[in-house]
């Protein structure tokens, strides 16, 4: 990893700068807070921060940059939020939240039908303990036990 760098990035139509760097280095990634000043327009999406942070800090891969919790200040015009950059997507796929990945479409989200939770819930409610967890097994592998 680099060292930390604080940018201020201007376009025509937004600024942003990172502040607070921090980094972790057993998940070989930095973090930044991201300040985005955005001055009659909405918002600046995601893909285009993703893309002019992997312009700024030169990542190889934008998919290794993760944004938010992004939230507009009372009157617009200013949005604040974090921004995680790794090394590379393997270590991105390690260590970031699912629903994280499924957003950044590096994962896909596994759909369960109602009745199957249902069944499963209603399945662990009968049992104590340890067994708890092998009748869910039971249930993802289609037996009942």
């Amino acid at each position: 990893m680099e060292g930390f760098k604080h940018f201020v990035f201007i376009s025509f139509s937004s600024v942003i700068s990172t502040t607070k760097p921090r980094a972790k280095l057993k998940m070989e990634t930095l973090k930044y807070v991201i300040d985005v000043l955005h001055p009659g327009q909405p918002n600046v999406s995601k893909a285009e921060l993703k893309d002019r942070l992997a312009k700024i800090y030169e990542v190889k891969d934008p998919n290794a940059i993760f944004v938010f919790k992004f939230r507009t200040h009372f009157g617009g015009g200013k949005s604040t939020g974090f921004g995680l950059i790794y090394d590379s997507v393997e270590n991105a796929k390690k260590y970031e939240p699912k629903y994280r990945l499924i957003r950044n479409g590096l994962d896909t989200k596994v759909e369960k039908s109602r009745k199957q939770m249902k069944e499963r819930k209603n399945r662990s409610k009968k049992i104590r303990g340890v067994k708890k967890t092998k009748a869910g097994d039971a249930a993802k592998a289609g037996k009942k036990k």
